[in-house]
Formats: C-alpha cells, sequence, structure tokens
C-alpha cells in the first residue's frame, strides 16, 4: 500500500475518534433511555440507514459474507457493548471505565502479532502518556479504589477491553471485507441490544424532542458513520497511531461536556489534556515526520 494510502486511511480513521468524543454530550442529551434499549434504538436506526444508501448504491450484494465474518462482526460490536454495560452495572464507574480504557493500548501491543506491523518503543510511550491521560480524566484526579467486591464488574471491564482490542486489531486480517458490510453487524447488534433491553431494563422512551434529537445525532455519528470510517483506519492505516490517538476521545468528550455546561475545566483535566496530546505526537512520529520530509522534497 503506497504510504499516502496509509496516511489517508489513518486520518479516517481518526474522523471515527472524533465521533466518538460526542458521545457524552449526546448521551446526555439522550435523557434516561436505559443503555441496551438506547443500544438498539442508534444500531437500528445507523444500520437501517446504512442498508438504505446500500439498496440505493447497488451494493447490497456486499453484504454477503461468510457466516464467520458476520459471527466476528456482530461479537465485536455487540459483545463490547454487552460487556461494557455489565461492568457500569457491576462495578464502581470510574474503577469499571479506567479498565476499559485499556483497549487503545491493547490495540497498540496486539498489533505487533500483525505481518507487516512493527511496534516501537515510541508507539509504547505514547500509548501509555494516553492510558494515563485517561485515567485523570476517569478518577477525576481523585484516589481510585478497587475491591473483590466487584470483582464481575471488573472481569466485565477486562472482557469489554478484550472484545474491542481484539475486534480491530484481527479486522486487518478481514482487509478483503468490504467496510460496507458493518451495516450487517449494526442490524445484528440493534437486534440482540433488543432482547437484552426486553430481559434486563425497563423501557423508557426519550420524552422530549430534543432527546430524540439526541438519539438521532448518536446513531448519525458515534454509534454509527464511525465504526465504518474505523474499519477503513484499522484495516488501511497506521493501527498504532489509531490506537494511541483513541485516548484523545474521552479528553475531547470531556471538553465538549464542559463546553456545553455539563462540567467544569479542573487541573487534572489540563493535565490530561497535555498528556494525551504528547501521547498522540509521540506515537505519530513516524507519519509526522514523513509528512514533513515529504513537504521538503523538491517537486
Amino acid at each position: 500500500m503506497a504510504a499516502a494510502d496509509r496516511v489517508r486511511a489513518t486520518a479516517i480513521g481518526l474522523s471515527a475518534v472524533l465521533m466518538w468524543a460526542t458521545l457524552g454530550l449526546f448521551g446526555a442529551g439522550s435523557g434516561k433511555v436505559p443503555p441496551f434499549l438506547l443500544n438498539a434504538l442508534c444500531f437500528g436506526l445507523s444500520g437501517s440507514l446504512a442498508l438504505v444508501w446500500l439498496a440505493l448504491s447497488g451494493k447490497l450484494v456486499l453484504l454477503r459474507q461468510p457466516l464467520k465474518v458476520w459471527a466476528f462482526g456482530t461479537a465485536g460490536l455487540f459483545g463490547f457493548h454487552f460487556f461494557y454495560f455489565t461492568a457500569i452495572r457491576n462495578a464502581p464507574p470510574v474503577e469499571a471505565n479506567l479498565i476499559n480504557y485499556t483497549w487503545p493500548l491493547l490495540i497498540v501491543l496486539f498489533s505487533a502479532l500483525l505481518p507487516g506491523e512493527r511496534l516501537r518503543i515510541h508507539h509504547v510511550i505514547g500509548t501509555i502518556l494516553g492510558l494515563a491521560g485517561a485515567a485523570l480524566l476517569v478518577g477525576g484526579g481523585g484516589e481510585v479504589q478497587f475491591s473483590g467486591a466487584f470483582a464481575i464488574g471488573y472481569a466485565a471491564a477486562v472482557a469489554s477491553s478484550l472484545f474491542w482490542s481484539s475486534y480491530s486489531v484481527l479486522s486487518r486480517k478481514l482487509g478483503a471485507v468490504p467496510s460496507e458490510a458493518v451495516a450487517g453487524f449494526c442490524l445484528t447488534t440493534a437486534f440482540l441490544s433488543a432482547i437484552c433491553h426486553l430481559a434486563l431494563e425497563e423501557t423508557v422512551l426519550p420524552a422530549s424532542a430534543l432527546e430524540w434529537a439526541s438519539v438521532v445525532a448518536l446513531a448519525l455519528f458515534p454509534v454509527g458513520l464511525a465504526f465504518f470510517t474505523w474499519d477503513i483506519g484499522i484495516k488501511r492505516g497506521d493501527i498504532q497511531v489509531l490506537g494511541a490517538a483513541a485516548y484523545s476521545a474521552p479528553l475531547l468528550s470531556t471538553l465538549l461536556l464542559i463546553a456545553f455546561g455539563f462540567g467544569s475545566l479542573t487541573l487534572s483535566v489540563g493535565f490530561a489534556c497535555i498528556a494525551i496530546t504528547l501521547g498522540a505526537v509521540v506515537a505519530a512520529k513516524d507519519m509526522i515526520f514523513a509528512s514533513a520530509r515529504k513537504r521538503r522534497m523538491p517537486k
């Protein structure tokens, strides 16, 4: 793959991180809709819209994938959300989120097992800096205490991290599977989420036009288009850079919540901003230098 194509794919993948940064804001705006129902609504809408687009563009045939591909994609999307929701139901959210946010680090480490990829020390350093910044955000600068009483929740958080990091890395080996197939993964995830909602939750629908608009915004971007652009990035882009840059999602999400009055700017947020930004720059060192050298080359 040409270097320019790799950079372009990485940039497309990074757009997913930007969209995931709106999860907190749109999630807060969606009211008291329970998580599995919200998952079903968002994935159902995003998957249906993608299905319509495929039909209009004559690409429905791209959904004809082997059963193992459908199982893999559904396990990645639904498995991550199922274990994440299980984690925050059975453990304090701070500790559960901190464990869950190890998935970008695992992506960088697991990528060393991929053919043609080489894990360098600056990738690891950059990702660890990002993890430190995420810890500051999730913990709010306070003391994080782990207790054996919440072992089930912690185990579920580990599972959610492993599911998403494994899905992201192993997708590289399914490079021949078109990103349009993600539409099918979204629809099966919506179906399974609806089943979990009926079994585990009380139905609470959005109570106002603003809450419904927030659900639609979630479906269009962080719980919709983001999964398609992420698929392009992890299959064709720089997976180590994407892993490290993923830590900017909780930072940008926090800043958006602050900007819209859902939080306040604190010292820990400032330090997290520095750590995550520095980590992303360190991890992307090779790409940044390569781009700079290209600009300096005579035409």
